[in-house]
């Protein structure tokens, strides 16, 4: 007993320190001006993946890459969810110093509810009762602020869309695709991306490294550690801990980017984006209400007061 309770101790500390570390990239990113989103995205990738070579030599964990090189579909589905991890965080970054935060961290929150939808259109899934209710009232709040506030949220419906379907693949892989080893290959394929928009920033804008100072420089060499290590805190955590409580703490990330937005950068918040807000809010109420109830029935038949553990593979990250 007290073995399993150490694990899930460090496995909600290491949720919880991943989720608090996505809370905070928004800031990370602003720290980094004058370098644009262009730029900040291609030593994101670039870094990430420097990052996980040394982690794979010092792990030794080259033999699970191998593996995976071995096998085409995986390669492929691998290719894919770096496509999508890239959309999300372009689209993110270019949010971020463009001063919508607010809007990235209303993705982020109807995040959940998007993958439900996925679930039931992808992949046939059935969603209970309180499930449809939640789905109903997040789309009255999307409503809500396209024709009240006058403005469609693609920032937070692209995030949403890149978010969840990166997740199905990652579901698709399952457990054959490790951790490092995945973010090792989908920053491999994106490599060629990166590379192309760096030689576009320094024909045109200019390459920021190294031009700003060392603070600056060291910040910005940073980005493949920031990328790197909320995943694998990530990973951590998820395989200590049960669905149910990750499913609570990763709202941990979007309210601290509304917060960031509201409070620290001083967005507009007219009385209609409030109200979209609000209603974006009680969705999540009713999700976490059909969660809690849903761990308690599953409790109940397994006459177990422990949750199984969930495959970190089957949630997306940020």
């Amino acid at each position: 007993m007290t073995t399993t309770r150490s694990a899930q101790t460090v496995g909600v500390a290491s949720a919880i320190g991943a989720y608090l570390l996505w809370g905070v990239l928004p800031l990370y990113f602003l720290l980094l001006a004058p370098t644009g989103p262009w730029e900040l995205v291609a030593w994101r990738v670039a870094l990430s993946l420097v990052f996980c070579v040394i982690l794979l030599a010092i792990t030794r964990g080259w033999k699970p890459l191998l593996a995976i090189i071995r096998q085409p579909r995986l390669l492929a589905l691998t290719a894919l969810a770096g496509a999508l991890i890239y959309i999300n965080w372009q689209v993110f970054v270019l949010a971020t110093l463009n001063g919508e935060i607010v809007e990235t961290s209303l993705g982020y929150f109807i995040n959940p509810i998007g993958t439900m939808l996925l679930g039931v259109f992808v992949l046939k899934e059935k969603l209970r009762r309180l499930q449809w209710v939640a789905v109903g009232i997040a789309t009255i709040a999307v409503l809500v602020i396209v024709f009240a506030h006058g403005t469609f949220p693609w920032i937070a419906l692209s995030l949403t869309a890149s978010f969840g379907i990166y997740g199905l693949v990652k579901k698709k892989i399952g457990p054959s695709v490790d951790a490092i080893s995945g973010l090792t290959l989908e920053s491999f394929w994106l490599l060629p991306v990166a590379i192309v928009q760096l030689i576009a920033v320094g024909l045109t804008t200019g390459i920021t490294m190294g031009q700003n100072g060392p603070l600056h420089a060291s910040l910005l060499a940073f980005a493949g550690v920031a990328t790197a290590v909320p995943l694998l805190l990530f990973a951590a955590g998820t395989r200590r801990i049960g669905l149910t409580v990750i499913g609570m703490i990763q709202f941990i990330t979007p309210i601290m980017q509304f917060l960031v937005g509201v409070l620290v950068m001083h967005e507009p918040m007219p009385l209609e984006r409030w109200i979209g807000f609000a209603i974006v809010w009680v969705a999540i109420a009713v999700f976490l209400v059909d969660l809690g109830l849903a761990a308690r029935r599953l409790r109940a038949d397994r006459g177990s007061v422990d949750e199984p553990p969930v495959s970190t593979d089957s949630i997306p990250v940020p």
